[in-house]
C-alpha cells in the first residue's frame, strides 16, 4: 500500500472527525459553543485567536457568573510563532482549527484523561489502535501518572515524564514565571511510519503561581480543563498521509495553487514547498479579511499584510508577475463550506482587497529583490554577517519589504538580521514599530474581578426610560481599587461606579457612552462617559458634592438631549448603510463606526473614492427615507432566526445565541443593540460633509443629523451668499464666474513667466504636443540629455497645469541605455489606472522593467534605440487602460 493512503479503517473526512468530537463531548456534557471569531476585539492582549480557551477566559479565571461549567468547540486559531516552517514541516500552520473541550471547576484530570482514550480507540468514534499511541505527563505528576497506568491501563514504557518546558502551562512556569492560573499538562502523541505526531494536550489548570520556588505552585479552590486536539493533525493520522496538507480539506487547495501558479505539485520539491505556503496563507488571510482585517501597517493588520506579501514573493519565485493569489479565494471558501458557510458570500470582496495588495507589492518587489541582492553581495564582499537594521528600514519604507521576509532571505544567505538596528531606525523615521507581533500580558488587574464573580452585570433600562430610580450602587473603584465610598471632592482623577441597573448606555458597536448623573442622598456624581466591561456598565466621572457608598439608593438620570442627537445619528447610520448598498452594491460593508451627538462617522468597503453625483444620490436616499417617516421596530430572536430573517450582521463580530434585530420600514434591518428613535422621521435632516480615503480599500463618509445639519446648511448659505456678494453675480453664475477668473488668472501667470525649460524642452512645449484621448491628455516624449530629477519636474509641473492627464518621457543615457519615466494625475489613479503596470509595458521594448507608486513609476532599459517604439506601446496601452 502506498505511504501516502495507510489509514485505520475506513477514511474519515476532515468534517466528520469534526463533528464526532463535538459529538462526543456533548454526551459528556459539555455544552456545544460556536467558535469564536479569529479577531477577538474585545481581547486587548491577543490579534488573533490563538487557542480554543480564549473565549472562556473570564470562565478560567472566575470573573463571570457560569451558565455552564463543561463546554466543548472547534475554534478557528491564527499563530505566527512558527511562520518560518509552514510549507516546510508536515504540522505547522499559521490558521488551524483547534478542537477542546473544557471544565471549569467541574471534571478533572480522571475524566479528561479518560475520555480522551476512549475518543481515540473506541470503534464508535475514531477506533485507533491502542498500541501506536503514548502519552507524556509532567515530571511530578503522580495523580495523572495513576491514571494513565491504572484506569487507562497503558505501558509504562508508553508514558513519559518530562519537565516544565515541555509538560507545564504556561512553560517552564514554576521556576520562571509569570505568576498566576498555571497547571501540568499530558500530551498524547500517535505513532506511525511517518514517526511521532502530538495529537492531543490535555492542560490541567489546577495551582496558582506566588512568587519564586520553592513552594510557589499554591492549589486553586477551583480546577480547571482546557484541552486542545489539533484536527489537521488529527485528520492527517486518520486519512494516513504524511503531512497536514494532504488531508481531505487542504491537498485540493495546494493543487489550486499550483495551476494558478502553472506549477505541478512535487510535494518534495521547492515549489512544492512554496505551494504549501501560499495555501496556508491564503486560507490565513481569506478568513481574516472576511472578519473586516485588512492588509495595513499595524498590528493584526500588518501580520495579514505580512502572510499576503510572503505568498506573493513566493510566486515571484516561481515566475509570476501578476497578481494570482485572489484567484484561490473560491477554492478556500469551497474546501470551507461546510463548518463556515458565510465564506461564500464575501468572495469577491475578500478577493478584491487580496488582489490589491499584491498588486502593490508587485509594483515594487522586483527593484526590492534587485536592491536585497546587492545588498547582500556587498555583505560577502566585505564579510560581514548580519543585516544592518538601517538596510531593513529602507527596504520597508521604499518597497514594501517586510522586514520578516528580509530576514528569512538573510537566512538562506546565513545572515543574521538586526532586529534592534530595524526597530531604532524605524523609530528615527517617526514610525513607531507596532508592527512586530509582541506578546501582550495575558490576564491582567482587574478590579471589577470579585463583583464578575458576584453579579451577573448590570441591568440596562436605557431602551425603554433615561431615568430610573431605586437604582443601586454595586461597584465604586477609584484609583484602580474596588472600594467601599468615594469622598468628596476630587476635580483631578475621575472614579468608576457600578450600579445594579442602568439607563447610561455604555460605550459599544460604535455608540459613544452617554453623559449624565447619579444622585442619591447628599451627594451628586457627575458621569461625563460610560464604559462597558464584560456584562457591567461603567459610569466614568467625578463626586461633585457630598460622599457615594456602596448600596446607596440612587436616581441615575440621562442627559437626553444628547442622547437625542446620539439616537439620529444612530438611526441615519443604519439608513446611510442601506443606501451605500443600494448605490454602490452589496460590497459596501461596514468597516467601522462612531456616532456622537448629531454626528456619525462611517467606514465603509469601496475600491475608489466617491463621485458627487454618488454622494448626492446617497444623501437624497436617506432623506427620502427620513421622509417617508417609517416606524423602528426593535426585536430580539435567536441568532440563526436573524439570519434567515436577513438581517445584516458584520462578519467578524462576536453575537450572543439571543440578538436585537432593528428594522426601518422594508428596507433596512440589522443586528444592533444601540439606541435609536422611535421613527425614522424623527431624524430630521441628513447632511453628508465629507467623504475620504482611510485605508486601502476604505472609504469614510461622515454626516451631521437634526439641528446640527441645519447649522452646516446655513453656514454654507452664509458664505455663498458672501462670495456672490464679492463677485457681484446671482447664485446661478457664480461657478461660471469663478471659472472665468482662474482663467484669466492662469493666464497672467502665463504671460509673466512662460514654462522653465527642462533638458531642452519646456513644459509648454509639451502640454501643446499633447494628444487628447476621450478628455485625457496624453503626453510621449523623447527629452534629450535629461536626468531622473529633470524627467520628475517636468511630470509634476504638467500635472499642476492639466488633468486628466498621462505623460511618458524617456531619456537615453550612456552606454545605449534608456530611462522611462510614467506619471498620471490623481483623478486617473482613482479610476484605477497604474503608471507602474503602464512603464512596465513599455519597458520591456527597451529590454528593462520597472517599478514605483500608482502616480509616478520609472523604468531603465538596455537598449536606446527602441525607445520610439516603446512610447509608441504606451500609448496603445494607455488607451486600452482608459477603455476598462
Amino acid at each position: 500500500m502506498n505511504a501516502e493512503n495507510r489509514h485505520y479503517g475506513e477514511i474519515m473526512k476532515t468534517n466528520e472527525l469534526r463533528e464526532k468530537y463535538l459529538a462526543f463531548f456533548e454526551t459528556k456534557g459539555c455544552v456545544r459553543r460556536p467558535s469564536d471569531v479569529l479577531v477577538p476585539r474585545w481581547d486587548p492582549s491577543v490579534l488573533f485567536t490563538p487557542a480554543g480557551m480564549n473565549q472562556f477566559k473570564d470562565h478560567f479565571l472566575g470573573r463571570c457568573k457560569l451558565d455552564f461549567t463543561r463546554a466543548t468547540t472547534c475554534q478557528k486559531c491564527l499563530r505566527t510563532g512558527d511562520i518560518d516552517n509552514v510549507g516546510r514541516t508536515a504540522y505547522h500552520h499559521t490558521f488551524f482549527e483547534m478542537l477542546g473541550n473544557f471544565s471549569f471547576g467541574d471534571y478533572f484530570k480522571r475524566e479528561a484523561i479518560t475520555w480522551a482514550w476512549e475518543f481515540l480507540t473506541d470503534k464508535k468514534w475514531l477506533g485507533l489502535p491502542p498500541e501506536q499511541l503514548s502519552a507524556t505527563i509532567y515530571l511530578d505528576d503522580d495523580e495523572a501518572a495513576e491514571i494513565w497506568l491504572k484506569q487507562v491501563k497503558l505501558p509504562p514504557e508508553r508514558l513519559q515524564r518530562i519537565g516544565e518546558d515541555e509538560n507545564f502551562w504556561p512553560a517552564s512556569a514554576p521556576s520562571q514565571g509569570p505568576d498566576g492560573v498555571c497547571g501540568p499538562c499530558s500530551e498524547i502523541y500517535f505513532h506511525s511510519e511517518f514517526g511521532e505526531v502530538e495529537i492531543w494536550n490535555l492542560v490541567f489548570t489546577q495551582f496558582n503561581r506566588v512568587g519564586d520556588p520553592p513552594d510557589n505552585l499554591r492549589p486553586l479552590p477551583s480546577k480547571n480543563i482546557d484541552t486542545g486536539m489539533g484536527l489537521e493533525r488529527t485528520a492527517a493520522v486518520l486519512q494516513g498521509v504524511e503531512t497536514n496538507y494532504h488531508i481531505d480539506i487542504l491537498r485540493p487547495l495546494v493543487e489550486a495553487a499550483g495551476d494558478v501558479c502553472g506549477r505541478k505539485y512535487d510535494p518534495a520539491s521547492e515549489d512544492g514547498r512554496r505551494l504549501r505556503r501560499i495555501a496556508d496563507h491564503v486560507r490565513a488571510c481569506t478568513f481574516a479579511i472576511h472578519e473586516n482585517v485588512y492588509p495595513g501597517p499595524n498590528k493584526e493588520k500588518y501580520v495579514i499584510k505580512r502572510l499576503l506579501r510572503r505568498a506573493v514573493l513566493d510566486g515571484r519565485q516561481m515566475g509570476l508577475d501578476r497578481p494570482f493569489l485572489h484567484k484561490l479565494v473560491g477554492k478556500v471558501a469551497e474546501m470551507m463550506a461546510e463548518p463556515y458557510p458565510e465564506l461564500g458570500g464575501t468572495i469577491e470582496r475578500v478577493a478584491q482587497v487580496i488582489e490589491g495588495e499584491e498588486a502593490n507589492f508587485l509594483g515594487t518587489i522586483d527593484a526590492g529583490l534587485d536592491k536585497i541582492e546587492k545588498v547582500f553581495a556587498a555583505m560577502k564582499r566585505d564579510r560581514r554577517g548580519m543585516v544592518p537594521g538601517a538596510e531593513a528600514a529602507e527596504m520597508y519604507q521604499t518597497y514594501g519589504f517586510p522586514p520578516e521576509l528580509f530576514e528569512t532571505m538573510a537566512a538562506e544567505h546565513n545572515l543574521a538580521f538586526d532586529w534592534d538596528g530595524y526597530r531604532k531606525a524605524m523609530e528615527q523615521h517617526g514610525k513607531v514599530s507596532q508592527n512586530l507581533e509582541v506578546a501582550a500580558e495575558l490576564f491582567k488587574h482587574d478590579p471589577l474581578a470579585s463583583l464578575k464573580k458576584a453579579l451577573h452585570g448590570s441591568r440596562f433600562v436605557g431602551y425603554e426610560s433615561m431615568e430610573v430610580a431605586g437604582a443601586k450602587v454595586v461597584g465604586i473603584v477609584a484609583a484602580g481599587q474596588l472600594c467601599d465610598k468615594a469622598d468628596e471632592v476630587d476635580h483631578e482623577h475621575s472614579i468608576q461606579v457600578i450600579l445594579d441597573q442602568t439607563p447610561f448606555y455604555g460605550e459599544m458597536g460604535g455608540q459613544v457612552g452617554d453623559q449624565g448623573e447619579i444622585v442619591g442622598k447628599g451627594f451628586r456624581f457627575e458621569v461625563t462617559d460610560s464604559q462597558v466591561d464584560g456584562a457591567f456598565t461603567v459610569h466614568v466621572g467625578h463626586l461633585r458634592e457630598g460622599q457615594i457608598r456602596l448600596d446607596d439608593v440612587v436616581t441615575a438620570r440621562v442627559t437626553q438631549p444628547r442622547r437625542q442627537g446620539i439616537r439620529r445619528a444612530h438611526s441615519a447610520t443604519h439608513l446611510l448603510h442601506h443606501a451605500l448598498r443600494t448605490h454602490l452594491g452589496q460590497h459596501a460593508e461596514q468597516q467601522g463606526s462612531k456616532v456622537d451627538d448629531d454626528i456619525l462617522r462611517f467606514d465603509f468597503t469601496n475600491p475608489k473614492g466617491l463621485s458627487r453625483d454618488e454622494l448626492t444620490a446617497i444623501e437624497n436616499e436617506v432623506n427620502a427615507k427620513i421622509l417617508r417617516a417609517e416606524p423602528v421596530v426593535f426585536e430580539n430572536m435567536p441568532l440563526a432566526d436573524a439570519r434567515k430573517a436577513g438581517a445584516t450582521m458584520l462578519f467578524g463580530e462576536k453575537y450572543p445565541d439571543v440578538v436585537r434585530v432593528v428594522s426601518m420600514g422594508e428596507y433596512s434591518k440589522e443586528l444592533c443593540g444601540g439606541t435609536h428613535l422611535d421613527n425614522t422621521g424623527q431624524i430630521g435632516l441628513f447632511k453628508i460633509v465629507g467623504e475620504e480615503s482611510v485605508a486601502a480599500g476604505t472609504r469614510r463618509i461622515t454626516a451631521l443629523t437634526g439641528m446640527a445639519a441645519l447649522e452646516h446648511v446655513h453656514q454654507a448659505e452664509t458664505a455663498l451668499a458672501k462670495i456672490t456678494g464679492l463677485l457681484r453675480v446671482p447664485v446661478q453664475e457664480a461657478p461660471d464666474r469663478i471659472e472665468a477668473l482662474m482663467k484669466e488668472v492662469r493666464q497672467f501667470k502665463k504671460q509673466a513667466a512662460a514654462g522653465p525649460k527642462s533638458g531642452g524642452v519646456s513644459v509648454d512645449e509639451l502640454l501643446s504636443s499633447a494628444v487628447d484621448l476621450s478628455g485625457t491628455k496624453l503626453i510621449l516624449a523623447d527629452v534629450p540629455d535629461a536626468t531622473a530629477d529633470t524627467l520628475r519636474q517636468l511630470i509634476d509641473q504638467i500635472r499642476r497645469k492639466a488633468a486628466p492627464v498621462a505623460v511618458m518621457l524617456g531619456a537615453r543615457q550612456e552606454e545605449g541605455k534608456v530611462m522611462l519615466m510614467a506619471g498620471v494625475s490623481r483623478d486617473l489613479v482613482e479610476q484605477g489606472v497604474d503608471s507602474v503596470q503602464w512603464v512596465r509595458a513599455a519597458a520591456k521594448l527597451v529590454q528593462g522593467g520597472g517599478g514605483g507608486r500608482p502616480d509616478l513609476a520609472q523604468a531603465g532599459g538596455k537598449n536606446a534605440d527602441k525607445l520610439p517604439d516603446a512610447l509608441k506601446k504606451a500609448r496603445s496601452e494607455i488607451e486600452a487602460m482608459l477603455k476598462k
